[in-house]
């Protein structure tokens, strides 16, 4: 099970958390969020670099790419198919396609993007975009069929190790954290993450 960790910006943090075990990281290039990342940090992780846009056009995400030196693209607003796959192509890199639950029928919506996304992430639907800290009911994706592996994200906090432990499914392949995880916003507790992963077995 790999960890991703979204929402970073701060060097040092970004060197810390990497040194936690981190395989993925996530980079919010999404104006209006407080994580914001404007500019590069003057430290880039060795690990999976993920750009994570709303809505964005394509021009937008290729020049965060050669900005942040990214290695996915994390599509987390209402993007269709069609551009998911213009993305992969024109940046030849592999997407992850954020799809927000609040219901069972909300998990059919990933099947549209089979074949053509490499990731689903499976977050709480909410007012705001990602970053909600609220959970959704887990036990809806038994009603998730697809061949897309996926990720597991929304509202998971550092007293939820034995939950994920107990969570179970053959296309799961990892978590995302974020806001639970910080201090404030774009600035994760080293120590909250280091003591989850005591729990958590991934």
């Amino acid at each position: 099970m790999l960890l991703k960790v979204c929402g970073m910006r701060e060097p040092e943090n970004i060197r810390a958390v990497e040194a936690l075990g981190t395989d993925w990281m996530g980079f919010i290039c999404w104006p209006k969020s407080s994580r914001y990342v404007q500019k590069a940090p003057s430290i880039l992780p060795s690990c999976e670099r993920v750009g994570v846009f709303v809505n964005a056009d394509i021009d937008f995400i290729e020049q965060k790419t050669k900005q942040l030196q990214l290695t996915r693209i994390q599509l987390h607003g209402d993007e269709p198919v069609d551009f998911c796959q213009l993305v992969r192509d024109r940046l030849s890199l592999p997407i992850i396609k954020a799809i927000s639950i609040s219901c069972a029928e909300d998990v059919q919506k990933a099947t549209v993007y089979e074949g053509v996304v490499g990731h689903i992430l499976f977050d709480t639907k909410c007012k705001c975009v990602g970053g909600s800290g609220m959970q959704f009911d887990w036990s809806v994706l038994k009603q998730y069929t697809g061949k897309t592996p996926f990720l597991l994200s929304g509202g998971i906090g550092p007293d939820d190790a034995e939950s994920l432990n107990e969570f179970h499914h053959p296309m799961c392949i990892g978590i995302d954290i974020n806001s639970r995880f910080e201090d404030a916003p774009a600035l994760k507790s080293v120590d909250k993450i280091g003591r989850f992963l005591l729990q958590w077995q991934h």
